[in-house]
């Protein structure tokens, strides 16, 4: 059974989103995933998608709370200028998808070491040698056009590559990856068993050995079948949130 030892801040909108957003931030730290302060994670909290949620600027992971997360909307023209700005760069890729990917309700961005070291090989195809790598078969997209730092017209490019919503992991070449999907708990997951998945891949690659490549008709039966198991991702961040009550962290004050 979940833990719930705090009270919602009652000036704070979105207070579940916000501590579900956090967990994550807190669990993707302690999993390495993250990048020193220059990863971000959104979550959109209106009907359009274009209101949302976004870690403050340069913030460590591991010590993000619920409370700290900016409430941005990706139309507002001066939202860098304004006083608390979010990172540019974060506000470029991640304003950009909520302008114009309303199925992406919630974006993670990682430098996580195994899917970046996927993202710079020169074929970044993840192919499907086991139940976790073939999850992702004909589901993800490959950015095979990098070009700097993610400011606004750099974000605008990434956002154009999501317009196939059964596509909601983006390996960006030279770079890292994206990870969108329809809640935190979805969208958790989703990266955890991407970055396992190219753990596995490159892992296999380092053996020097023939991979036993399923075919494109199990791989796509396996994705299919792990897409109905959506109370997995639920129990999976509902679990790693009770961890961190039974902890005493700080991450939903």
């Amino acid at each position: 059974m979940e833990v719930t030892t705090l009270m919602p801040r009652p000036n704070l909108e979105y207070w579940q989103e916000r501590v579900d957003l956090a967990a994550a931030f807190r669990w993707t730290e302690r999993l390495n995933l993250h990048e020193a302060v220059s990863n971000h994670f959104s979550l959109s909290v209106n009907e359009d998608g274009t209101q949302f949620l976004m870690n403050p600027n340069q913030v460590h992971f591991s010590r993000i709370k619920a409370s700290d997360l900016l409430l941005l909307d990706a139309n507002d023209p001066d939202t860098l200028s304004g006083p608390n700005a979010p990172d540019a760069t974060a506000w470029g890729l991640h304003g950009a998808i909520h302008r114009h990917c309303p199925h992406a309700r919630c974006a993670m961005h990682v430098h996580s070491i195994h899917a970046t070291v996927l993202a710079s090989l020169a074929d970044s195809t993840l192919p499907p040698i086991d139940q976790n790598t073939a999850t992702f078969f004909n589901r993800y997209v490959i950015d095979e056009s990098y070009g700097g730092l993610a400011f606004e017209e750099e974000g605008e490019r990434c956002a154009q590559l999501f317009s196939d919503p059964k596509k909601k992991v983006m390996i960006m070449g030279n770079h890292g990856i994206m990870v969108i999907g329809h809640s935190v708990a979805d969208t958790f997951n989703r990266m955890y068993f991407f970055e396992r998945s190219a753990e596995i891949y490159i892992r296999a690659l380092q053996t020097g050995k023939a991979l036993r490549v399923l075919s494109d008709e199990v791989a796509e039966k396996t994705a299919s079948e792990v897409e109905c198991y959506d109370d997995q991702a639920i129990r999976h961040l509902s679990e790693l949130k009770s961890i961190l009550d039974e902890e005493g962290n700080s991450y939903a004050q």
